[in-house]
């Protein structure tokens, strides 16, 4: 293959700038801080105020027991 070389090169590049992403992301906690906000949120859609709202907000409430119905 006439360029493989450039193509190394390009993946080995690549390679690099990942494995630097991820260490600069463990190093700063990002992993952590991501935990802990994906926790909150979960914690937030099973709370009793998330689901109200969540039905509140749902346009097609009314019309779900009506399709039903009429099948």
């Amino acid at each position: 293959m006439k360029f493989l070389d450039w193509y190394l090169k390009i993946a080995a590049v690549s390679a690099l700038i990942g494995a630097s992403m991820e260490l600069f992301m463990v190093k700063t906690g990002f992993y952590d801080k991501v935990t802990v906000l994906e926790s909150e949120k979960l914690a937030w859609e099973s709370s009793p105020e998330a689901q109200a709202i969540k039905d509140a907000l749902n346009p097609w409430k009314q019309h779900d027991p009506l399709e039903r119905k009429d099948s």
